[in-house]
């Protein structure tokens, strides 16, 4: 079924056209498109993403010097610099943020059952933000510090196959505690996060919804011991206490008991302290779960070095905002094609494999028929290797 189509148009067969039809025609994309639609655009950007190119003439060349098969790789309208700028100022990014959606809805599924590498069923979630640095000269709409522009990315990881499943672009100024308030809690679910999200009136909507949050305390959070339960100290387990507020200000914000587990970090060498509203799981799985947590950061750091978000093809919000969203689509969209194939590389191998056969016309197994033998560590000592999908 695949002969004379090229890697690239196989990958994109994965991505359902009906529903990015839905999102273009919800914010009129295609309304004033002078021959180069939104699905134009997508796939333009989704080529530079999956070839690293570094900017949109860059885009032009590669894809104007195999004019012949862009056709058959789904474009319809013209490639130029000028309607690509023109594309990425006029098409709403909003599109591109609601199709992500699509294609997460897709994905989760399909890693629904990967290991979190402990003992625990349900869904972990884990919350944090990333800084992407701007020039304030180039992007004047980008304020973050008075000489400094910037955006940030707060993502909400299902940990099960690191698949993210909110995401919200702001300002650098932006609190990451406030992020707590777009976020509807799923009964049963938990939610690992940082002590920058330490809202106790916030995380009082996690508790009254029936989710369960996992945090670091801070060491002026005052709390009253009320009993305590064994530990084993050989696991690193320090105590494991249920508390309460001792301020009546706090009391009234967070007015149920909460548990406060100690455990000492052997890798870090220090002790942390966690916070958490659920009482029935083992106190060292609780330990586990936060350290779990670290997947979000090396989400971050993967999607840095291996897709285009820190260099970007235009300079208004709406294009940032558009290429920052199809890098998401992108990465979901390859995890989608490693399942559905499936493929046993990594999500690392495949983007390189991807990167020099998008043009090839061969089946995408074949493509990877040798990747085996490439190990990671060829390429860049210092890249990640976080999503082994």
């Amino acid at each position: 079924m695949n002969l004379g189509r090229t890697v690239f148009a196989q990958v994109m067969a994965h991505a359902p056209t009906y529903e990015f039809k839905r999102c273009v025609s919800r914010y009129s994309g295609d309304s004033r498109h002078r021959g180069f639609s939104c699905w134009d655009q997508f796939l333009c950007l989704s080529f530079a993403q999956l070839t690293y190119r570094e900017s949109l003439g860059d885009i032009q060349a590669c894809l104007r010097s195999v004019q012949g098969k862009l056709y058959h790789m789904g474009f319809r309208g013209r490639v130029s610099k000028s309607t690509l700028a023109d594309a990425n100022e006029a098409h709403d990014w909003r599109i591109y943020a609601e199709f992500a959606q699509v294609l997460i809805a897709i994905a989760r599924p399909l890693y629904s059952n990967e290991s979190l590498g402990f003992d625990l069923d349900g869904t972990v979630y884990a919350l944090d933000s990333t800084t992407i640095d701007l020039c304030l000269s180039v992007f004047p709409w980008a304020h973050f510090q008075s000489s400094k522009g910037a955006v940030k990315m707060h993502t909400l990881l299902d940990l099960r196959g690191s698949i993210p499943t909110f995401i919200e672009v702001t300002d650098g100024k932006l609190a990451d505690v406030r992020i707590l308030d777009e976020i509807v809690p799923e009964a049963g679910s938990f939610y690992v996060m940082d002590r920058a999200y330490l809202d106790f009136e916030r995380l009082q909507v996690f508790q009254s919804k029936g989710a369960f949050f996992v945090t670091r305390t801070k060491s002026n959070v005052l709390l009253r011991r009320r009993c305590s339960r064994e530990v084993n100290f050989s696991t690193g387990l320090i105590s494991d206490h249920t508390v309460v507020f001792k301020t009546t200000e706090s009391l009234k914000h967070y007015p149920t008991p909460l548990r406060r587990i100690r455990y000492n970090d052997v890798d870090q060498h220090q002790t942390l302290v966690f916070l958490t509203n659920n009482f029935d799981l083992p106190a060292l799985t609780i330990a586990q779960l936060y350290k779990a947590r670290w997947k979000v950061e090396l989400f971050f750091k993967w999607i840095k070095q291996h897709l285009r978000i820190k260099a970007f093809y235009g300079n208004s919000e709406n294009a940032v905002k558009a290429q920052i969203w199809t890098a998401i689509a992108v990465y979901v969209l390859v995890a989608i094609v490693k399942k559905r194939v499936p493929l046993e590389a990594s999500l690392f191998q495949i983007l390189q494999v991807l990167s020099v056969t998008l043009f090839e016309k061969t089946p995408i197994l074949r493509a990877f028929d040798d990747t085996g033998c490439i190990p990671e560590s060829t390429s860049n000592p210092k890249q990640l290797s976080l999503l082994d999908l």
